[in-house]
């Protein structure tokens, strides 16, 4: 190729690849069309002012608030049981009765030996009268007067123990007809009539034999205490483990739950240390109806150091007997009225990496707001700082969210902020 050809073919190379370049500038540097940032659908609410129940709510569990496991304290054959199971009974009332028989003998004979010994008291008495005069007049030696004196003291202590045996029998005699000692709900009886029991307990043995062992003993046939065996062995000979019945006091009935510790400490300093009772209500698990309302004025005296809470006890009346023992129920309790707080629902609330803010719709964006929350009331967050009322907050949409981001709200998208449980 000449060298003429060869230079007319670089510069024609350099003249298309500057053309290129110029082509490039151009249409790098023209404008391209804005698009128009779409708009995100949200739902909304209005901020509001309302007066708040301030409220913990924890499971709880309904228990007897007395609970009583009648039990025999004496032994002997049941020849009735007096109560219906599952059926209210009154404090006072008899539930079973014991053979008496063995123990009506007891109290008799503990009798016979008082009045025994009360003559020999009474004959060493008169003794003892004469004996004075006699000493007086140095007719007997003075050791037969303090013998004597020392006879009659004698006598007037084995009286006495003779007393005491005779109001052991009639106690014992007593303790034959069993009753309740509260008022309440019976259970399902744990005996029959035919059984035995002791004075621990009903004993498997149905024989009633020795259902007493041996009442009568046979050491009241004189001796120098002729009147310590008089009751021989009341409740000796059979023993064992289970009650009669279960009496369960459900009028009034008790609730205990369980609270946080940090919840603790605020609900100590609203009741002044647990001198103002609290109000509680119960609810069913299932389908969240009421049960009852009550008070609760009662702490443990620690904290679990296992699950960081504190266990209450509520009293509830339960006239209706809505609550039964063993049953859970959700407990609600109100710990104090927020007066005119600014409120708005929990779901409008994000946490960022600055803490809590909200997305406020002011025109057609959304603008970022931080807020302080003060506390959450079940569907509520009760806000501190950050908002007004009647500004508009979204609760549904703000995760696709971005400060200033064109916003639609949807239709029917306003949402009525919940008022809490009142």
């Amino acid at each position: 190729m000449s060298d003429k050809r060869r230079a007319a073919f670089v510069f024609g190379g350099l003249g298309c690849l500057a053309l290129v370049l110029v082509l490039v500038a151009v249409f790098k540097s023209s404008p391209k069309p804005e698009r128009a940032s779409p708009e995100v659908p949200v739902d909304v609410a209005q901020v509001s002012v309302s007066d708040v129940p301030e409220q913990i709510q924890a499971l709880g569990a309904a228990q007897a608030w007395r609970s009583d496991v009648i039990v025999a304290q004496v032994s002997g054959v049941i020849e009735k049981v007096d109560f219906t199971e599952g059926a209210p009974v009154k404090a006072g009332q008899v539930l079973a009765e014991i053979d008496p028989a063995p123990y009506r003998a007891a109290l008799l004979q503990a009798q016979g030996v008082l009045k025994r010994d009360q003559a020999a008291l009474d004959t060493a008495k008169r003794d003892l009268a004469r004996y004075k005069s006699l000493a007086a007049t140095d007719s007997i030696a003075r050791q037969t007067y303090e013998d004597q004196m020392g006879l009659v003291q004698q006598d007037e202590g084995i009286v006495m123990a003779d007393q005491g045996a005779v109001a052991a029998a009639r106690v014992n005699l007593d303790r034959c007809h069993i009753t309740s000692p509260i008022s309440g709900r019976a259970g399902v009886r744990l005996i029959d009539p035919g059984n035995v029991v002791g004075g621990g307990g009903v004993s498997a043995s149905t024989n009633g034999a020795s259902a007493t062992g041996s009442p009568v003993s046979a050491g009241a046939a004189g001796g120098a205490n002729p009147g310590a065996g008089a009751m021989g062995s009341v409740t000796g000979g059979v023993t064992g483990s289970s009650g009669i019945v279960v009496i369960n006091q459900i009028t009034p009935i008790a609730v205990t739950f369980t609270v946080p510790q940090s919840d603790f400490a605020h609900l100590a300093q609203v009741t002044d240390g647990l001198r103002r009772a609290l109000k509680v209500a119960a609810f069913t698990q299932e389908t969240n109806q009421p049960l009852g309302e009550g008070l609760v004025s009662i702490a443990d005296n620690k904290v679990d150091p296992a699950t960081g809470t504190v266990q209450l006890k509520a009293k509830f009346d339960n006239a209706d007997e809505k609550l039964w023992p063993g049953q859970y129920v959700n407990v609600v309790l109100t710990l104090d009225t927020l007066r005119h707080a600014t409120t708005i629902p929990v779901t409008a609330v994000n946490k960022g990496p600055k803490g809590a803010f909200v997305y406020v719709v002011a025109g057609a964006t959304a603008q970022y707001r931080p807020v302080t929350i003060r506390s959450t009331q079940g569907p509520l967050a009760i806000i501190g700082d950050g908002l007004k009322a009647g500004e508009t907050v979204v609760v549904d949409g703000q995760m696709i969210l971005k400060p200033g981001s064109k916003v639609r709200i949807k239709a029917n998208g306003g949402v009525t902020a919940p008022t809490g449980r009142a």
